[in-house]
């Protein structure tokens, strides 16, 4: 009965989000050229063809799955898209495709990861894997740098970003690796004032992860994800142990390095400057965030309405200012609606965690969640001025092929977990039955 319920409330949700991504795409398009969109009929046939086979594919392949988590990343994606093609029509088509790409992954996922458990027997391969995706821009000829960030690989005519990806992978090895070793690390052994720690030398993980996460930060000058890679570990590792000292030694950590970073690099010298007063440079390194602060300020509550906007007047709108452009828009309240979604996706994807049957299954929900949480407060917190700004997607709403992607995969494995809980949850309903 569950996933009859859950696949038919998705397929609802589905049809309301492609009359919202609809409805928006027509009133952008009246507000830029005054003329309903010529191709508005394949815009919608597209839509529907591409949202229809990921909800027949979960249906099939996962029926007991979460019936949220589909619509709503198909609601953020169809908005992106939207604000895409309102300020590049070439971005658009390309756009377009890696949705194709990113659905077909979705897909892909579910038929060939049956069980999230059969994943763990492979720890040391994800870490090796994703180690190796995580430095693989720095590899000379293939690693290229890009708006000052070396996180691209170039392989002839394809371009990535190997670390969406390995955050995943990553995601994957911290689970199977914390499950092994929870109980070690939750051992206490040291009292320091107020703080029961654990050994020393069980601290190595994290050391490791942190001196990981300052290598990012310093060869590839990419503070987003250093900062994500970082907190990723650090909150399975809690979620593990259940002890408060790792997030305080990992607090220590984060500011030491912090500081140091900003002690001697100039990059990350340049960004926190920004970040205190962009008017201070509002010609050159400060111009997006104060053209950002003024977007925003003119969308007010309501928003300029779709179309109606001038968000092209900030360099790289459609990757990191994203955000500003649906602000300036649809206003406070579209900017809300944004912002609530990807609270609804996180507290759906904690759900999953508190639901999961195995200790694997927890982490893995919990890590997973994790990335999408953190990722979205960096990049919406950074263009609002909450955060020093970094160069990090918003997920399924900016403009990249490797983002979206990545982000279809993350989804599948938690409607794959999502699933395997219902699974549970029935096999135990038909054992309590059975009993005398």
């Amino acid at each position: 009965m569950i996933p009859v319920v859950r696949r038919n409330t998705e397929l609802g949700l589905i049809l309301l989000v492609i009359i919202i991504t609809a409805g928006t795409y027509t009133l952008a398009s009246l507000g830029t050229t005054s003329d309903l969109p010529a191709d508005i009929g394949p815009f919608l046939g597209i839509v529907l063809a591409l949202l229809a086979g990921a909800h027949v594919a979960t249906r099939h392949l996962a029926p007991g799955g979460d019936g949220v988590l589909l619509p709503i990343a198909g609601l953020l994606n169809g908005l992106g898209y939207v604000w895409i093609a309102r300020l590049d029509e070439d971005l658009a088509g390309l756009q377009a495709t890696w949705t194709a790409v990113g659905i077909t992954a979705f897909v892909g996922t579910l038929a060939l990861v049956r069980r999230t458990r059969d994943l763990e027997r492979y720890r040391y391969t994800f870490m090796l894997v994703g180690v190796g995706l995580l430095l693989l821009p720095l590899v000379p000829v293939v690693g290229k740098t890009v708006n000052g960030a070396r996180i691209w690989v170039e392989l002839g005519p394809i371009s990535f970003q190997p670390g969406e990806f390995a955050k995943i992978i990553l995601a994957v090895f911290f689970a199977s690796y914390l499950v092994d070793k929870r109980e070690l690390l939750g051992m206490a052994a040291n009292r320091i004032g107020p703080l029961t720690l654990p050994n020393l030398r069980h601290f190595g993980p994290v050391l490791l992860a942190w001196a990981a996460s300052l290598l990012v930060m310093t060869a590839q000058r990419d503070l987003g994800s250093s900062l994500l890679f970082f907190a990723l570990f650090v909150v399975m590792l809690w979620v593990a142990t259940e002890r408060a000292s790792y997030l305080a030694v990992s607090g220590l950590l984060f500011a030491g390095g912090a500081f140091a970073a900003w002690s001697v690099f100039a990059h990350v010298q340049q960004r926190i400057a920004i970040w205190l007063d962009p008017w201070s440079d509002v010609t050159d390194q400060g111009f997006q965030v104060v053209q950002a602060t003024f977007a925003l300020a003119w969308g007010g509550v309501a928003g300029t309405g779709p179309g109606l906007g001038n968000p092209d007047r900030i360099p790289l709108i459609e990757t990191d200012f994203i955000f500003v452009a649906i602000g300036e828009e649809l206003g406070l309240l579209g900017s809300t609606g944004i912002i609530v979604a990807y609270l609804l996706m996180v507290g759906t994807g904690l759900r999953i965690a508190l639901r999961a049957e195995t200790p694997f299954n927890k982490l893995l929900a919990t890590g997973l969640t994790t990335i999408l949480g953190i990722q979205s407060f960096i990049i919406i917190g950074g263009v609002t001025r909450l955060v020093p700004l970094t160069g990090i997607t918003l997920p399924f709403v900016s403009y990249g092929g490797s983002s979206l992607i990545a982000n279809y995969i993350l989804l599948a494995l938690l409607i794959r977990i999502s699933d395997d809980n219902a699974s549970a949850g029935v096999g135990a309903d038909r054992r309590a039955g059975a009993a005398p």
